[in-house]
């Protein structure tokens, strides 16, 4: 999706009394790379964004400094700021967080009856895609799950953190887009972690979701090279 058509929209959101500030403008485009919109490798043009967002090139070089720091974007010197490629051991920091904060928050979240409703909302979603063959709308999902399985925290900070993820995730995402099968097979390992959630089986969840993450970042590392394909989690197993 071109740069100026995933930034569309902004004009209209309602905005906070820290809006055009530089933590405002990365969050925006954090948000964007979060949802897809912006791929890895998209050049990040200073001009069109102070354009689009209303704001000085200056209040940009803040955003970009800050999503520089989360490994969203990267400056290439005398070329400019371009949305980041993860490579190996940007996928094992990610996951070196999830597995901190994504059981921790099964384990000791605070979730009621309508918290499960909305988690099977999202189960059904990505079952629905999966029986489309909707590679992007599973993946789109499956963020949604994790991001609402951490808020069951109650912590902002922990949410904020969970979105700087799910950015970086999105952008390993983009290297399994023509992977269905990474995504298929944990729709239902979602599926049993809500289960397990709504008999109150808080412990053994967030053992299957730390087995789980273990798998996703194996993996993932095969995929892309760090890893021999043969020595995934169970390979070999009978």
């Amino acid at each position: 999706m071109p740069m100026t058509a995933a930034l569309e929209g902004i004009s209209d959101e309602v905005q906070a009394t820290h809006a055009h500030t530089g933590s405002w403008v990365a969050a925006v485009l954090r948000s964007r790379i979060s949802a897809g919109q912006l791929a890895p490798g998209t050049k990040l043009s200073e001009q069109k964004l102070s354009e689009v967002l209303g704001v000085s090139r200056n209040t940009l070089r803040e955003a970009f400094t800050v999503l520089a720091g989360e490994s969203v974007v990267r400056r290439i010197p005398n070329r400019g700021v371009f949305v980041s490629a993860p490579q190996a051991e940007d996928v094992r920091e990610i996951y070196r967080v999830r597995r901190l904060i994504e059981p921790a928050a099964v384990l000791w979240g605070d979730y009621r009856a309508e918290t499960l409703d909305a988690l099977d909302a999202i189960i059904d979603r990505a079952r629905d895609a999966l029986r489309a063959g909707a590679v992007t709308d599973m993946a789109d999902a499956n963020q949604d799950l994790h991001k609402a399985l951490v808020a069951l925290s109650g912590s902002a900070s922990v949410a904020e953190l969970m979105d700087k993820v799910l950015a970086q995730m999105r952008l390993v995402f983009h290297a399994m887009a023509t992977t269905a099968d990474f995504h298929s097979h944990y729709v239902e390992r979602n599926a049993a972690l809500v289960a397990l959630l709504r008999t109150g089986r808080r412990q053994e969840a967030a053992a299957e979701l730390r087995r789980y993450l273990d798998a996703a970042e194996h993996e993932l590392l095969a995929h892309i090279g760090a890893l021999p394909q043969d020595l995934s989690p169970g390979a070999g197993d009978s």
